[in-house]
């Protein structure tokens, strides 16, 4: 099994009002595209990775990579306005006929062990989304008024990895274009077409660093796990 997968990283950072691109701010002592991309450095079954950034930031994102010692960064590609086009772009950049994973670049905590199985999932039925159920109650509202209070039993919240056969991904961006769809995320388009899209259990530590809030989540979860690790190590000692 090996995948290549497609990061997009051209935000503006504008919902945490960072001022920049989000996925260079620091988490930890390191930015948090370099959290991210230590992953599928480390990922054996990672064969190559490709980056959509801002062409003014690609001198900067190279530098990172460069400064991390990271080999598998197979190309890099223009981000486009929305993520969509970064995805297409990156899309562009693949080669072969196997499985494709897109990730956020603002999703530092994944696993390897949640992309191999969004893969294998993929490699089996097309096309897999990380993702895990709704816990809280949730509410339509319209003008700041509540119509409707929706059964939350089949409600999931999609995160990424998503994963997906090349030519079925690759089609799906195609008929986005084609047919002027937008989506949130690359399942949606897959979706759209009238194709299945499979459901891998996720993690609720795979956060999408989006607020602030999330920035300080994120120190909180690299302590955790710093804790965790020394503990784990004297045990074996």
């Amino acid at each position: 099994m090996g995948y290549q997968v497609i990061i997009p990283a051209a935000g503006s950072g504008r919902r945490m009002g960072a001022g920049q691109n989000k996925l260079l701010l620091k988490v930890a002592g390191a930015p948090i595209i370099v959290h991210t991309l230590r992953v599928f450095e480390s990922d054996s079954d990672c064969k190559r990775i490709i980056l959509a950034v801002k062409p003014e930031e690609r001198e900067e994102f190279e530098r990172l990579v460069k400064e991390a010692g990271f080999k598998k960064i197979g190309a890099y590609v223009q981000g486009g306005g929305e993520r969509q086009d970064s995805v297409r772009e990156g899309l562009s950049a693949t080669d072969g006929d196997g499985v494709v994973v897109i990730h956020d670049g603002a999703r530092p905590f994944v696993t390897a062990d949640l992309i191999k199985r969004v893969v294998q999932t993929a490699e089996t039925w097309g096309a897999a989304i990380a993702a895990v159920p709704v816990k809280d109650t949730i509410k339509k509202v319209i003008s700041d008024q509540v119509k409707e209070t929706v059964n939350r039993e089949s409600l999931w919240a999609a995160q990424t990895p998503q994963a997906f056969r090349r030519d079925l991904i690759i089609r799906a961006h195609q008929w986005a274009l084609e047919n002027k769809r937008t989506a949130t995320d690359d399942a949606s388009l897959v979706e759209a077409m009238g194709e299945a899209v499979r459901i891998v259990q996720g993690d609720d530590r795979n956060i999408k660093i989006t607020t602030r809030n999330d920035l300080l989540m994120a120190e909180f979860i690299i302590k955790t796990e710093m804790r965790e690790n020394a503990n784990a190590h004297r045990t074996r000692v």
